[in-house]
């Protein structure tokens, strides 16, 4: 894993240089972990939590395994290097395995995503009993993908808005392969949460990425992009208004990663992710989908 920091990144369309105005390291949250008060009190500042380890490394990477003899069976993976560099085969780009319960409900998959040590820590941070969602969402980016930056709450806010994601690596990732980034503040963006964070996907039909220009971002709202490496058993806790995306891939290999979602148990679930198979969006793509950047100049944004 390298130790070195790039002199800069690109996440979209804009080159980041690091350390500089618009992206720097991530704060980790480990010295904070026997402090729920203070894990809370970090998040309203940050907008997320940076936890390194909290998975068991092993668990990780046999779920990571199965994701990967996935990849090889579709024929996704470069034969020509060992399985477990997770090597993308000529022309393949990528693979969404949300909702395939074939790889997202198996017991190496469950052993992470609904570990105790997860279902635990959100017990103590929430203050009670607490549930994940059914839906799993996981994916492989392939070399020269990203994703664009977005709220969680506009796929999922039909239920409690005190929902947090879990983005979890299935692998070591380093700065070429596209880790996550964060934007540091976002959630604290009123104009964009009152316009865009009002938004629904499968009620709007409007694509929802707000945008790939992060520096934009950065100069319109205020705020600093923040990323870093990861290894296997790191996670990142964020909020619904917590607004993100990720390093354009630039290495030849899948990251692997998966987001998952918690909340208490008492409050009310987004029915479109629960049960024993989930309705997940059901009329996003359907008709005409009105573009972003139409509905940032109606919401001037």
């Amino acid at each position: 894993m390298t130790t070195r920091e790039p002199s800069n990144l690109v996440m979209g369309k804009d080159k980041l240089l690091m350390d500089g105005k618009y992206l720097s390291t991530l704060r980790e949250a480990n010295e904070l972990l026997d402090d729920a008060e203070a894990l809370r009190e970090r998040m309203a500042e940050d907008g997320y939590l940076l936890i390194r380890g909290l998975h068991d490394p092993d668990k990780v990477r046999e779920a990571r395994r199965v994701v990967l003899e996935n990849l090889q069976a579709n024929e996704q993976i470069d034969p020509d290097y060992p399985l477990d560099l997770g090597v993308a085969a000529p022309g393949k780009r990528g693979a969404f395995f949300g909702g395939a319960k074939q790889v997202t409900h198996t017991d190496e998959f469950l052993a992470v995503v609904n570990s105790p040590e997860i279902m635990g820590f959100f017990e103590r941070f929430l203050g009670g009993p607490v549930l994940t969602f059914d839906y799993k969402w996981l994916r492989a980016v392939g070399p020269g993908d990203n994703t664009g930056a977005h709220y969680d709450m506009v796929y999922m806010g039909r239920g409690t808005p005190n929902l947090y994601t879990v983005w979890t690596p299935l692998d070591d990732v380093t700065y070429d392969m596209g880790p996550l980034v964060i934007l540091a503040g976002s959630h604290q963006f009123e104009a964009v949460k009152e316009t865009y964070g009002q938004m629904d996907v499968d009620r709007d039909h409007v694509t929802g990425h707000f945008t790939n220009e992060p520096i934009e971002m950065v100069d319109q709202y205020g705020g600093q992009w923040q990323t870093s490496e990861f290894r296997m058993g790191d996670v990142i806790v964020l909020g619904m208004y917590t607004m993100h995306g990720s390093i354009n891939n630039t290495s030849n290999r899948f990251r692997i990663s998966t987001d998952t979602r918690y909340q208490l148990a008492s409050e009310p679930v987004d029915h479109r992710w629960v049960g024993e198979n989930p309705v997940a969006h059901y009329a996003w793509t359907e008709g005409k989908t009105v573009s972003m950047e139409e509905m940032r100049k109606k919401w001037k944004v």
